[in-house]
């Protein structure tokens, strides 16, 4: 639906306080995992390497990311999705917003809209306003905007329809910004898990990603055992991703439905176990703009699945 700002159209499509907000039609998800259409993805134009956590404080330390290589596989990263036939939709480049290359963290999409987040790093709390403008231009209402605290796209997890993983790291996104999320998604039906994680892992896609239905990525060796039981009490298959992979963001690969995935292509276990299981992997390398701090799954925001 076209956002007509001469109408009352964008507020009828805003969060129901009392829960039961009508899903869009034309935007949107019910789970993570299917058939993806429609993507968001930011800009590497004016990227930055920051010390935005201390895996890139690391890389900042021993060998700073080579800017020009990171832009060169970000723009293998786009010719991924286009391969599968997605639509690619950019945030627009601007100088100040050297982190927007992670389109995930500034907002988050659902059913219902996209809800717009609060960053904790101040060079990118302006990433949400570009995120606004980029809803608007599309015609995606705003579900809701958090103020409660800082919450960051990285930390909400859908893990199936109707049912979503909170990361709670306090560094990045705090306990008052994951509680008011989690709120809102109780007020519609969800059922809502909030893992309180080490701000080492910066936001919970580090460690547990979606791939299929009934399927997914995490690092056994750094996931809380009671959030594992929690998705294997649910019939979830896992696929064990190796702690020092998942520390070169080898659990953030991206889902693209009718199982076909995009992952970074160091992730030779996860990789492996996907092509075994009938994948079709396209593996992409995101070494050197990973140093900056994020993967993958970080570098996109799902706009649209099919049911």
């Amino acid at each position: 639906m076209a956002l007509d700002k001469t109408t009352d159209a964008f507020t009828l499509q805003r969060r129901n306080p009392k829960g039961g907000t009508a899903p869009l039609t034309n935007w949107g998800f019910k789970n993570e995992t299917d058939p993806l259409t429609d993507v968001l993805l930011g800009s590497p134009a004016h990227l930055f390497h920051r010390a935005t956590s201390s895996l890139s404080r690391k890389h900042l330390r021993e060998a700073p990311c080579n800017i020009q290589t990171a832009q060169a596989q970000h723009a293998e990263l786009v010719d991924a999705y286009r391969h599968f036939n997605v639509n690619v939709h950019m945030l627009e480049a601007e100088p100040e917003l050297t982190m927007q290359v992670y389109s995930r963290d500034s907002s988050c999409m659902t059913p219902y809209g996209a809800f717009i987040t609060a960053m904790s790093q101040w060079w990118r709390r302006g990433e949400n306003y570009a995120a606004i403008r980029a809803y608007e231009k599309l015609g995606i209402p705003i579900y809701d905007m958090v103020t409660a605290g800082t919450f960051e796209g990285g930390d909400f997890n859908v893990i199936e329809e109707g049912c979503v993983l909170i990361g709670c790291g306090e560094a990045r996104t705090n306990e008052a910004g994951a509680k008011q999320v989690a709120s809102w998604f109780e007020a519609e039906g969800w059922e809502v898990r909030i893992a309180y994680i080490d701000e080492y892992y910066v936001h919970i896609d580090l460690m547990v990603v979606p791939v299929a239905d009934k399927l997914t990525a995490v690092c056994l060796a750094c996931t809380e055992p009671a959030i594992v039981d929690w998705l294997r009490a649910k019939g979830h298959e896992i696929i064990d991703v190796p702690f020092q992979d998942t520390m070169a963001l080898g659990c953030n690969m991206m889902s693209l439905g009718n199982d076909k995935v995009i992952a970074p292509s160091s992730s030779t276990v996860l990789i492996d176990q996907l092509r075994a299981r009938g994948f079709e992997v396209a593996a992409v390398e995101t070494a050197e703009i990973s140093k900056t701090g994020g993967g993958i799954h970080c570098m996109a925001q799902a706009l649209r699945r099919e049911a």
